[in-house]
């Protein structure tokens, strides 16, 4: 375990933002993570993972935590279903073929998402009619203050959309270090229910598809939907999609009789951002570097030299915009460093 100064975060965040840590350390063991927390010269800690949910929007007078502990055991099994164990730093999309490589069934859904497996519980991450708490089991999180190891089940995680203890009252004071995850074992029943999905299979002709065949589905149609970081920097979906009550959504469906919606329960509903910003006129707009997506208007686009403030000031004014003329308030899933 070596720390390092003054190190560029620009490869270790898919915004491709470019920002320096005051001091770095690549963390791959949990005995290495205890004995990082423990230092106490470095009162400014920052923990980085797969760099997918973040934008970074200045340089970083921090010590960076790089969490990169790797390995997938299985813990138990049966005829039916196997537990497994992954540590947090396996990437996400990785583990889902892994999964399907293995035929464990649970996962195809949520193929491409980018990131990694340890913070996929901070947000439960979830696409296409599946989320993370379905086949979530529990995890191993390490308190930053007393350096200990603490197990939370299902039900201490407090899932909900795009949320769990980890972005409210457990912020910042635990480090996930692994996830257990209950999968299938063959005969499986995918779930193809998700439109975008079932069009996908039946262009391809196919009347009984497998677990890998809906994986394949579902990349397909997010390589077309969404841009490929690599390519062009971007943190996928950079907001949530506002829920809310009935009473509100009267009005708004009142006003915008040709708006999409999903009811999520007899008070609630969920509006898509998407169409929210697109309707704003912004859905392929550039300011300079930073922009929104010619294809999808959840996603803010770095086209090279935008910085983390400017993407920031972007996000506001399309918050703006929405709420000025929906009266809806739309909130960023990725999370704000800086």
């Amino acid at each position: 375990m070596k720390i390092q100064q003054n190190i560029s975060l620009k490869s270790y965040n898919t915004f491709g933002i470019e920002a320096l840590a005051r001091y770095f350390v690549e963390i791959t063991t949990v005995q290495d993570l205890r004995e990082v927390l423990q230092k106490e010269n470095y009162p400014d800690k920052i923990v980085l993972s797969g760099g997918s949910n973040i934008l970074i929007t200045n340089d970083l007078n921090a010590l960076v935590i790089h969490i990169n502990i790797k390995g997938i055991s299985i813990l138990s099994e049966d005829e039916h279903s196997v537990v497994l164990k992954v540590m947090a730093g396996e990437n996400w999309h990785d583990l889902v073929i892994w999964t399907i490589d293995h035929d464990y069934g649970g996962l195809e859904n949520l193929s491409l998402i980018p990131g990694n497996v340890g913070t996929s519980p901070i947000q439960n991450i979830g696409a296409y009619g599946v989320e993370l708490k379905d086949s979530f089991v529990s995890c191993e999180a390490m308190d930053v203050s007393t350096q200990k190891l603490t197990t939370f089940s299902k039900s201490d995680c407090q899932f909900g959309y795009r949320d769990s203890i980890f972005k409210n009252s457990g912020k910042g004071k635990y480090i996930i270090t692994s996830v257990n995850l209950k999968l299938n074992k063959p005969p499986h029943k995918p779930n193809t229910s998700y439109g975008a999905i079932e069009s996908e299979l039946k262009g391809k002709n196919i009347e009984h598809p497998t677990i890998r065949d809906v994986s394949d589905a579902v990349i397909a149609i997010r390589r077309r939907k969404l841009p490929d970081p690599i390519k062009l920097g971007n943190s996928g979906s950079f907001f949530k999609n506002p829920v809310i009550a009935k009473d509100k959504f009267a009005t708004f469906l009142n006003n915008n009789p040709e708006a999409p919606f999903y009811q999520i329960s007899e008070s609630s509903y969920k509006i898509p951002a998407a169409w929210l910003i697109e309707q704003c006129g912004f859905k392929g707009k550039r300011f300079s570097d930073a922009g929104v997506h010619k294809n999808q208007a959840l996603v803010l686009v770095n086209y090279g030299g935008a910085s983390g403030q400017e993407l920031l000031q972007l996000a506001k004014k399309i918050q703006q915009a929405v709420l000025e003329r929906f009266s809806i308030s739309i909130n960023p899933e990725v999370n704000i460093i800086g």
